[in-house]
């Protein structure tokens, strides 16, 4: 991800702002499928290793998915999803949230 954060691998980006930037999976589970990511990691590896001083970026991520889905339009029906650790299946430790949507959705997924 952080190739991606320099623009040093291409991606095709939907959001960017100063903390956060957001840019469709390559390999999508729905019609839409995004990664919303921190810009900086500051040892976000997962959620698991979440502190106080994370506070603020863990909400503008939050927001930033809630962006996604309204420009994406799917704001009226979408998931956000947030694997943490090798049995939650995240294979990319760089913290990052799944924004889903365009189909409908089962639980359990």
């Amino acid at each position: 991800f952080d190739k991606i954060i320099a623009k040093e691998i291409p991606s095709s980006i939907v959001y960017e702002d100063e903390k956060v930037l957001a840019f469709r999976d390559i390999n999508p589970q729905a019609p839409v499928h995004v990664l919303v990511i921190p810009k900086l990691r500051d040892g976000l590896t997962g959620l698991d290793k979440a502190e106080p001083r994370h506070a603020e970026i863990l909400g503008q991520l939050l927001y930033a998915a809630k962006v996604v889905a309204e420009k994406e339009g799917v704001a009226d029906g979408f998931r956000v999803v947030i694997n943490n650790g090798a049995e939650g299946c995240q294979s990319v430790y760089h913290l990052h949230v799944h924004v889903l949507g365009g189909r409908q959705m089962k639980w359990p997924p």
